[in-house]
């Protein structure tokens, strides 16, 4: 059997760590959440993409049907004080296509209150629906004079549709999903798998792999299934799924796991899992578990809508048992219809889709998307934000982060001959190196007869010298020693290349993940509003601990498995803490959907952004405290203009069912309309206030 091909290109160093090089490798999860109402009877009809354009249709629909009903009726005239054409044809104008309104456009609310009653969970589309259909019946009952003329409520009954389309058709629009997780999960895999039958290699799909079977993986390809390498070795690229950023050396015997990619070298591997049994398949299923358990939330309006739902019924109810016991049946009909009628607010209906909307809006202007409305409502309450390390608080890529010479020798011509030697490798550490010299602009040397060696370093000529860069085995090779300071870095967790001219070490050079600038102010001023800031990773402690003391992080988990991230998170939970993540890779999806906010970095991976609910389009940690600022604010004003919705209902309802009656006054069907209007012009206005909040990192913001 022949062995796989070798791949020379890229170099590989096994760098002198603690803990193999391993180091936490940015990834995204997508915030993949369904709206918080999805899996409620009475909302699954709002919860899909389609349903954006098919809400605005039905939106801008009945808003042109509106105006003739609206334009036409006597009540709405009456109440403008503009007179009506006296042929017959006009008194039929308002109910012919208000049947048509209520019938078509208010449809998605009366299939949602018949789930909602199923359930016995009124709420908002209970709410809506009973206003509709009071004001339906009891203005057939005024146009066919069988009820009294007070109750032509088709205009009524026409704005109350479009308005509350306009709320949902802005609530969908905002909270539309983008990219899904799970989908991203399955693009990890190959599309095609190349299976070894004989002396033969057959493309097959990976799903009809088995248990057994041995796969080519080629260089630069993607592992089909979970399987052991019985043949070859490579640097196996594993940050989509462990994490860790330095590719780690793969050799006979070694598990690889479905999705890893072979950067340099071919390997041949025997399946031990497929399907649903690969590692992979757990990760799609932690998170589709932590999603489904965290999208149950109920919504701050449909708890509002449902207390109004019986407020509204036993307001109505109690006013006609009272108008019926003093000898006023015909007023008792009148008063609790109307009471129905104007119980359900427009302003509520508008109070949550604005705020959200615009919030979403500002968010967007300042790089931060928000997928999940109820990690939205969630940030502000927050105490715990869990940091994942690499490419969230680091960069991700390692950097140079100091160069010792040996005795007799120049710190800059370390430095540029390790560049010249590395300048014809594609592998991270050597990039770093070579960035490194140019940074310093030092003049680095062309280097002849370049050659690497996996998992030992790179050889070079470089003016009349051989140049060796290289890990602990490159030293071995030559019979030499590490300098003494190697033992100090390694204390670190940091990653040590030495540098070797003609057979002697004349230095070496220490490189570690570069921490992001912004990361010290992103956790002092988290900690000046009272949050503790937790770091993850799955480095070394001896890692861990110095990004943490660099950055004063109060709690490290270090070591940290994929599988267990979600965990940790959980464990969080269970002392209480409302936690927040922030993450990057794949293998943070889970936690951040386990997490009470998931916050995806937007340099990440699209599995991590479809897990999240909040996503930072730029990689700056100081924009998780803008989504607690938005937060902070959007509720704010969600709270105030559910108080607005709800006060005019506290004042309305009673005045119209005629509590004032004893001296005098009942709130007349057309000051109601007014109140009603006027606390919608009240949410309106009051939301406008979000667009004056700055949610650039590093900037103040007021609302």
């Amino acid at each position: 059997m022949n062995p796989p091909r070798e791949h020379p290109t890229p170099t590989h160093h096994a760098a002198s760590t603690d803990h193999g090089g391993a180091h936490n490798h940015p990834g995204h999860a997508p915030a993949g959440s369904d709206h918080p109402g999805h899996d409620r009877p009475g909302h699954d009809h709002l919860g899909h993409g389609d349903h954006v354009a098919e809400f605005r249709r039905l939106f801008w629909i009945m808003l042109v049907l509106a105006i003739p009903t609206v334009a036409f009726n006597d009540m709405f005239a009456d109440i403008l004080g503009y007179p009506l054409p006296e042929q017959e044809w006009v008194r039929w104008v308002s109910p012919l296509i208000g049947s048509v309104i209520y019938a078509w456009g208010g449809r998605p609310f009366l299939v949602g209150a018949v789930g909602e009653i199923r359930t016995a969970r009124p709420g908002m589309m209970l709410l809506i629906a009973l206003a509709i259909t009071v004001a339906f019946v009891a203005s057939w009952g005024s146009t066919l004079h069988v009820l009294d003329h007070e109750l032509n409520f088709w205009w009524e009954l026409a704005l109350l549709v479009v308005i509350m389309l306009l709320g949902h058709w802005i609530e969908m629009r905002s909270l539309a999903r983008t990219t899904s997780a799970l989908d991203s999960l399955a693009a990890l895999l190959p599309d095609e798998a190349e299976k070894i039958v004989g002396d033969e290699v057959v493309p097959v799909a990976p799903v009809e792999l088995a248990v057994g079977d041995v796969v080519l993986v080629r260089p630069g390809g993607s592992v089909p299934a979970d399987g052991i390498i019985v043949d070859g070795s490579a640097s196996m690229d594993e940050s989509m799924v462990t994490g860790e950023s330095v590719p780690v050396r793969r050799g006979t015997g070694d598990q690889v796991v479905a999705g890893t990619v072979a950067t340099d070298s071919g390997l041949r591997v025997r399946v031990s899992a497929t399907g649903e049994d690969t590692a992979l398949a757990g990760i799609r299923r932690l998170i589709a578990d932590a999603q489904s358990s965290s999208s149950r939330a109920q919504r701050l309006a449909d708890t509002a809508a449902g207390l109004l739902f019986w407020f509204a019924l036993g307001a109505a109810v109690i006013t006609a048992i009272v108008w019926t016991a003093i000898g006023e049946p015909d007023t008792a009909v009148v008063r609790a219809i109307t009471v129905l009628v104007i119980a359900c607010p427009h302003a509520l209906g508008l109070a949550i889709p604005l705020v959200v909307s615009i919030a979403t809006e500002r968010a967007a202007r300042a790089g931060v998307l928000v997928k999940d409305r109820l990690a939205l409502e969630s940030m502000r309450g927050v105490d715990a934000v869990l940091f994942d390390k690499t490419g969230t608080l680091t960069k991700g890529q390692p950097t140079v982060t100091a160069v010792q010479p040996a005795a007799g020798h120049d710190r800059d011509r370390v430095l540029a001959a390790a560049a010249a030697a590395e300048s014809g490798s594609e592998h991270p550490l050597a990039a770093a190196i070579v960035r490194a010299a140019r940074s310093e602009e030092l003049t680095v040397a062309r280097a002849r007869d370049f050659s690497s060696s996996p998992a030992v370093g790179v050889t070079a000529a470089v003016g009349g010298h051989t140049i060796g860069v290289g890990g602990p085995h490159l030293l071995d090779e030559h019979g030499l020693v590490e300098l003494p300071i190697a033992r100090e870095w390694r204390a670190q967790g940091a990653i040590i290349l030495h540098v070797i001219a003609d057979s002697q070490v004349i230095g070496a050079i220490r490189l570690a993940d570069e921490v992001r600038p912004e990361s010290r102010d992103a956790v002092d001023r988290l900690h000046d509003e009272g949050i503790e800031v937790v770091m993850i990773t799955g480095d070394a402690q001896a890692v861990a601990d110095d990004v943490a003391g660099r950055l004063g992080i109060d709690r490290v988990y270090a070591g940290v498995r994929p599988q267990d991230k979600a965990a940790t998170v959980a464990e969080l939970q269970r002392e209480g803490h409302k936690v927040a993540m922030v993450g990057d890779g794949v293998n943070d999806a889970p936690a951040l959907a386990q997490a009470d906010v998931g916050i995806a970095i937007g340099a990440g991976t699209d599995v991590a952004i479809g897990s999240a609910g909040v996503i930072l389009a730029s990689s700056d940690p100081r924009s998780v405290l803008s989504v607690i600022e938005l937060s902070r604010a959007a509720y704010r004003k969600m709270a105030q203009n559910l108080w607005w919705a709800a006060g005019y209902n506290l004042v309305s309802v009673p005045l119209a069912a005629g509590v004032l009656a004893p001296v005098g006054f009942v709130l007349p069907m057309s000051v109601g309309a007014i109140l009603m209007s006027a606390s919608t012009v009240v949410v309106a206005l009051n939301a406008q206030l979000l667009r004056r909040l700055d949610l650039r990192p590093g900037h103040g913001s007021h609302s």
